[in-house]
């Protein structure tokens, strides 16, 4: 049903106050992706989402944790598009198989640092934000600081919004991630 209610909108036919991130989205990757296209619909959802997505790429966690967190929201909410997106993002970055893998079927990861992150990602999302001393300590252990796991909280803000309305709208994988597709696991 959604997928009738939600158009695949082009630069054009998208209400003109989407236009401008849908463009400067075309220049970033080099193709209108299909979730933009149906974010359109919603210029100030398109608009938040860009947002909150670039403050979360300006943070203080590096690249490869954020792409954790991301992959660990996408998954727990079953957005394909966005595990499919950040397989591909983790592959760019030189990530194993064995972490990607881990992440894409829910499993703890083999690098002690990045479960931390995944772990704490779940922690915050279980508890509403109220993390126990245990679970801050276990975040901090490896190195992260307080400013990051603030940052946590902006990352599971901005990937929440996207893959809600990713799989409200019935985005589907852009042709460019057929190959990262995903099938949620079997619980």
């Amino acid at each position: 049903m959604s997928e009738n209610l939600f158009v695949d909108h082009t630069v054009e036919s998208a209400p003109a106050a989407s236009r401008r991130s849908m463009q400067a989205t075309i220049t970033h990757l080099g193709y209108l992706p299909a979730p933009v296209a149906r974010l359109a619909a919603s210029p100030q959802l398109l608009e938040g989402f860009l947002k909150s997505s670039g403050l979360f790429e300006a943070s203080t966690l590096d690249p490869v944790s954020r792409e954790v967190l991301i992959l660990t929201v996408a998954t727990r909410n079953g957005c394909h598009v966005c595990v499919a997106m950040h397989t591909a993002k983790l592959e760019a970055l030189g990530v194993g198989s064995d972490v990607i893998t881990a992440l894409r079927d829910r499993r703890p990861l083999p690098d002690e640092r990045l479960e931390a992150v995944r772990v704490f990602t779940l922690e915050v999302l279980a508890s509403t934000g109220a993390v126990g001393d245990t679970a801050m300590k276990a975040f901090l252990a490896p190195g992260y600081t307080p400013q990051n796991a603030l940052e946590v909280v902006l990352g599971i803000g901005a990937y929440t919004m996207s893959t809600l309305a990713n799989r409200m709208t019935g985005a589907p994988l852009d042709e460019q991630l057929k190959p990262f597709a995903w099938d949620e696991p079997a619980a």
